[in-house]
């Protein structure tokens, strides 16, 4: 197995709305990518582009070389889940992967292994009406599966699953990439990301902003940031301040009283907060998380912004 996604310049208008301007990434055999960004900044567009459902204006998509329609059995080499919700509420779960595997050439047996695969045995006669949405994203993945394809690309496949889903969903898609398959996947939980993916595209306005591994962004988003927790925040800061560093105080980190400290080296940190008599209970070298890290990137990118609660007019 060693197809890969392969997004080339696309360029994609509706009516006066640019959807997509130069989009160009690949997703490589053995690794989990995940595509991010804000609403309205081409995701869903360029995953339908791939599929064939919307047609490019410029550019072109391929997967293992090959146009995704031009495809005898397209499920065998790239396998999709956009839309858990698209089913057949009469229909049971065994009875919409067998008309899926009719469709593809393959034998009933192979609907029972996926279905064992998304742990949906014991449901398979169920019809989809009765499906909560966490078993319609397994039985969605199923779907991708069935035709034990070369590369898969997932919308969202994190919603709706409980914990134990979540964990599942994780585990699956990093067991799938270590079998050398292409694994892309659309979310917007980054803390789901940041211990699945390998390797990020992040976009916005149409266009890819970075293209680059979660370890090597987090690294740069973390910089050489000092993480300061005291009892005392508001006096350390004006200190740290006063000698020159930057200080931040986020509101999510209030109550720890944690502050993030820039242009200060630890060592540098641990001597002014001791000289000048502020108890700290840990210093550390700061490690951004990946939603910290898309933040930054996608700042200037996002199409609607509300306004913080506290800043909300009565």
């Amino acid at each position: 197995m060693a197809a890969s996604i392969d997004v080339a310049r696309l360029h994609k208008r509706f009516g006066a709305t640019r959807a997509l301007d130069g989009m160009t990434f690949t997703v490589q055999p053995g690794q989990v990518t995940g595509f991010v960004g804000p609403n309205g900044a081409g995701k869903s567009t360029t995953m339908r582009v791939i599929l064939g459902l919307d047609k490019a204006d410029d550019g072109q998509a391929l997967v293992g070389g090959r146009s995704y329609p031009s495809l005898p059995y397209p499920m065998r080499v790239l396998g999709s889940l956009l839309d858990a919700g698209a089913l057949q509420p009469g229909r049971s779960a065994r009875n919409h992967l067998l008309w899926l595997a009719h469709s593809q050439g393959l034998p009933a047996s192979r609907v029972d292994e996926v279905l064992e695969q998304a742990g949906l045995t014991d449901v398979a006669r169920r019809k989809a009406s009765g499906y909560s949405l966490g078993m319609r994203q397994r039985l969605g993945l199923a779907g991708a599966m069935l035709g034990d394809p070369e590369a898969l690309m997932l919308d969202e496949p994190f919603n709706g699953l409980d914990p134990e889903g979540i964990a599942w969903m994780r585990g699956f898609l990093r067991a799938l990439a270590r079998q050398g398959r292409a694994v892309l996947v659309s979310s917007h939980l980054m803390s789901e990301l940041q211990d699945t993916a390998d390797h990020l595209v992040v976009v916005g306005r149409g266009k890819v902003v970075a293209d680059t591994s979660v370890d090597d962004l987090l690294a740069a988003a973390s910089g050489d940031r000092v993480s300061v927790r005291t009892a005392r925040p508001a006096e350390a800061a004006a200190l740290l301040e006063r000698a020159g560093g930057g200080v931040l105080w986020p509101e999510e980190s209030r109550a720890d009283g944690v502050l993030t400290v820039s242009g200060l080296a630890a060592e540098q940190v641990v001597k002014l907060l001791t000289a000048g008599g502020v108890p700290f209970a840990e210093i550390s070298a700061h490690r951004a998380t990946l939603e910290q890290a898309y933040l930054d990137l996608t700042r200037e990118q996002v199409e609607f912004r509300a306004e913080p609660a506290g800043e909300v007019p009565a």
